[in-house]
């Protein structure tokens, strides 16, 4: 506890990666180019920055994707010996 009996919370210094959750788009905007969809909001900054600055705390909505993706771009088809077929 913290002077005055109040809790002091410790800041972590490692930032939430937004491109690892799944309420993470790319939207067409060019004036908007990141959204969170659990918080319901569109911007230039990656969402996680956005919410820490509005907020002071961390984001709360972060989830993981389950496919294990990290936001890269996969290609669709078999692979072969010469490359990929789609």
């Amino acid at each position: 506890m913290g002077a005055g009996g109040t809790m002091k919370r410790e800041q972590s210094t490692e930032r939430i990666n937004c491109m690892k959750c799944k309420y993470f788009k790319i939207t067409w905007d060019p004036n908007h180019p990141r959204a969170c969809t659990a918080m319901g909001f569109k911007g230039k900054e990656m969402p996680s920055v956005e919410v820490e600055r509005a907020s002071g705390h961390p984001c709360l909505r972060f989830a993981p994707k389950e496919d294990g993706s990290d936001g890269q771009r996969r290609a669709s088809g078999t692979q072969t010996d010469h490359g990929w077929y789609v």
